[in-house]
């Protein structure tokens, strides 16, 4: 009997042993018949004419330096969908996710980044596994299985109290053998280093295939800014298997993201640039751009090691040469990977996650 891992369209109808668990504020623990139980939550005072089971505990409050188990969930299953939206700077509220007996995180990344939207403002993604939606709402549909137990955390790095409503749902199933465990991490370098290739991850150690890249671009100064190839280096090979021919052609644009001589904003389910933030001759100078580039169809596989860069290439003012820039670059890596992850990065701190110039904090 098919065993409800992997749904999709082709297999909806099939029916499963599977089963199904939400938690959320209103059930902590994925309990079964135990939602709408709490007595005591956000939403307390609002429903005490109504009493139990009347939306008591919809959201958290996160405290600054505070981080908080979002899921805590011991047992055999996959991840299916996770909704949420949270309030202050999304570049201070970190995401981590823990499979099964690893203290290392699987997951380390910036709320916004994690969601393609790292520039702590709204603007709609349609993208397959991720969607941004008004006013502020984020959901992915990642596959994340888990063989003995799954943690979530967010960490408020705020200097306020930041408030989060969000749902986990689960289903309890069979995990196939083959079956590799999501990851994904956050880098930035701002400035960018010199002719020296942009790191979007390294020192992955295990099996896998890597699965998408969200990416915060901005220039720091005038001319093109996209001609940088991505590389793809696999299983410890000194030149690349993998290549795209730009860092505009990787994101499945052309000629410079341009209609009629203005950028063009786009969401697709594979790629996009959703969001183009332009300058308003006052506090805000420079352009800020997302990206995403999900390998949904044409996953890059490897066997055992896996390191991926991109160059921070432009146009010199007369399109005559290529020149090496320094931007402000950061950006999300994702991909499935055999246990045990490799140690990452230290993740900067508050004030290097920070944007330059950020007057009005969502929420705040």
């Amino acid at each position: 009997m098919f065993n409800g891992f992997g749904m999709s369209l082709s297999n909806l109808s099939l029916i499963s042993d599977a089963e199904s668990r939400t938690i959320s504020p209103e059930n902590r623990k994925g309990e079964k018949s135990g939602a709408c139980l709490s007595e005591v939550g956000s939403g307390a005072a609002a429903a005490a004419k109504l009493g139990l089971g009347w939306k008591v505990s919809p959201s958290l409050t996160i405290q600054p330096n505070e981080i908080i188990n979002l899921a805590d969930y011991e047992g055999m299953g996959s991840i299916s969908q996770i909704w949420m939206t949270v309030t202050g700077n999304w570049r201070h509220s970190i995401l981590r996710m823990y499979w099964d007996d690893q203290e290392q995180p699987s997951v380390e990344c910036p709320a916004g980044h994690f969601f393609c939207a790292g520039w702590n403002r709204f603007a709609q993604v349609s993208a397959f596994p991720v969607n941004v939606n008004p006013g502020k709402a984020f959901a992915c549909y990642w596959e994340m299985p888990f063989r003995k137990k799954c943690r979530i955390t967010l960490e408020n790095m705020n200097k306020y109290p930041i408030q989060i409503y969000y749902q986990v749902n689960l289903t309890l199933t069979g995990i196939p053998e083959e079956a590799a465990y999501f990851h994904c991490q956050f880098r930035r370098e701002n400035p960018a280093g010199f002719a020296v290739p942009y790191v979007i991850v390294d020192g992955i150690e295990g099996r896998g295939q890597y699965v998408g890249t969200y990416m915060a671009f901005s220039p720091k100064s005038g001319a093109w800014w996209g001609e940088g190839e991505v590389k793809f280096y696999l299983d410890g090979e000194s030149s690349p298997t993998v290549c795209s021919t730009g860092l505009e052609d990787y994101f499945c644009g052309s000629y410079d993201f341009m209609v009629e001589r203005a950028y063009h904003a786009f969401t697709t389910p594979y790629c996009g640039m959703p969001q183009v933030i332009l300058p308003d001759g006052r506090y805000e100078s420079e352009t800020k751009i997302g990206l995403y580039r999900f390998h949904i169809t044409d996953p890059i596989r490897f066997r055992n090691s896996l390191c991926v860069t991109a160059q921070d290439l432009g146009w010199n003012s007369d399109g005559s040469l290529y020149v090496a820039r320094q931007d402000d670059i950061s950006t999300a890596a994702f991909w499935y990977q055999t246990l045990p992850t490799a140690p990452f990065p230290a993740l900067p701190d508050w004030q290097e996650l920070d944007i330059a110039r950020e007057p009005h904090p969502q929420g705040q």
